[in-house]
């Protein structure tokens, strides 16, 4: 399994292990809609854009995400590089986050979000870009065989309870127009590596501002 996709999967277990043993945390991390605090629930932050992504609501939850990153991240990491992989990803990841927070504010809707499905799918959009852009044969047939995966499992969502498929086109879009913008057919660049870092480190950032808030209090500024 590629470094990408592998880092991903265990980032994601350890963060179950630690919801396990520190479930305080879940609020500071979760994607709270905006005045979510009003009806009870959380307040919404900055970082719970990225940090919902390595959340989830239970084993089951966790082993479908893990899983379908396993059967898709591999071979899409293949194709773009691993830096470029992971840009995609984390991009993924906020648009799925950003198009539910819009959501929720037409809805009225006071739940978090949780779960990597989002970015999953985003991943499988930029897929069906890179298809759609390589042409040919080949990017046809990627193109085909990559989009009716990602409607197939976008169809199956509505047939289940608790999914959010508003996420998961959110995420789609997201990779989707990506890949449309970066990908291109040719040997990771010295850009691809700095938006690679800089995605990594901003998600960590965005841990360890979480991590305060939640076990040592809110920050003060002044």
């Amino acid at each position: 399994m590629p470094p990408g996709t592998t880092a991903l999967i265990a980032a994601n277990v350890a963060m179950f292990l630690l919801q396990q043993v520190a479930p305080g945390a879940i609020d500071a991390l979760a994607l709270w809609p905006l005045g979510a605090e009003q009806a009870g629930g959380a307040s919404f932050a900055p970082w719970q854009l990225v940090t919902y992504a390595f959340l989830h609501g239970g084993m089951l939850h966790l082993a479908f995400n893990m899983f379908a990153l396993y059967m898709f991240g591999g071979a899409i990491e293949q194709v773009f590089g691993t830096r470029r992989y992971v840009t995609y990803y984390f991009v993924c990841a906020i648009t799925a986050a950003l198009t539910q927070l819009i959501f929720s504010a037409v809805s009225g809707s006071p739940y978090p979000s949780v779960g990597a499905s989002g970015a999953v799918f985003g991943l499988l959009g930029a897929m069906v870009a890179y298809g759609q852009k390589r042409g040919g044969a080949f990017g046809t047939m990627m193109l085909r065989q990559w989009g009716l995966l990602a409607i197939l499992l976008f169809v199956s969502g509505f047939q289940m309870n608790n999914v959010n498929n508003v996420a998961h086109a959110g995420g789609f879009v997201g990779g989707y127009v990506a890949a449309l913008a970066l990908a291109q057919h040719k040997p990771e660049s010295g850009l691809d590596q700095i938006l690679a870092a800089a995605c990594i480190g901003l998600t960590l950032l965005g841990f360890a501002l979480a991590f305060w808030t939640a076990f040592a209090g809110p920050l003060v500024v002044g």
